[in-house]
């Protein structure tokens, strides 16, 4: 399946087993999109442009845990957001992170090669790597407390994407989350 097929997919399934984080989900903005391209100065990997193009992320400060273990997914203009406000926290080393040279390699700095894609609505964040190398791409978890990544936790956004998928049709972890529903109506991930 490619990333279109996959997120309307993950979105029947929330409207079908978790409509009240299905109904926090917003359709996407093609304008964000370009403006996020234009200032980023760079070419989004193709799987990250294909999800932006069908998924406009949740309203602000609306919160809806569908990446594992409790990742809403951002919007380009929200993406873009989270980014300005990397460079203004890490304007120190914005130039000089204390990171390694090659996507998927650990770093205890944000670096200006990471666009936040999903954030758990305090300070971590799922991040894709637009670092060069073999793992251009890559989808990290930026933890902003111990202020690190470590290695990466998808190969790339459709690789998270099945990987989500597989986990809410089929009952199997998605890395170390297990997805259940709440009560109310919630997709919930359980890190077990």
């Amino acid at each position: 399946m490619d990333v279109t097929e996959l997120w309307a997919n993950i979105v029947r399934w929330l409207e079908d087993h978790a409509p009240v984080t299905a109904a926090a989900l917003e359709p996407p903005d093609p304008a964000e999109l370009v403006t996020l391209e234009e200032e980023f100065h760079v070419q989004l990997p193709p799987d990250l442009r294909a999800w932006w193009t069908c998924c406009g992320g949740t309203a602000t400060d609306v919160l809806a845990d569908v990446l594992p273990p409790f990742y809403t997914p951002y919007s380009p203009a929200a993406a873009l957001r989270a980014w300005r406000g990397h460079r203004e926290l890490w304007t120190a080393r914005w130039e000089r992170p204390s990171c390694d040279y090659y996507a998927g390699s650990a770093g205890s700095s944000f670096h200006p090669a990471w666009l936040p894609i999903a954030g758990d609505g305090f300070a971590d964040e799922l991040v894709v790597d637009l670092r060069p190398g073999p793992l251009h791409g890559c989808v990290l978890e930026w933890e902003q407390e111990a202020a690190q990544v470590e290695r990466p936790e998808w190969k790339g956004v459709s690789a998270m994407l099945a990987d989500v998928y597989r986990a809410l049709t089929d009952g199997v972890p998605a890395g170390h989350s297990h997805a259940t529903v709440t009560e109310d109506g919630k997709l919930d991930w359980q890190i077990r």
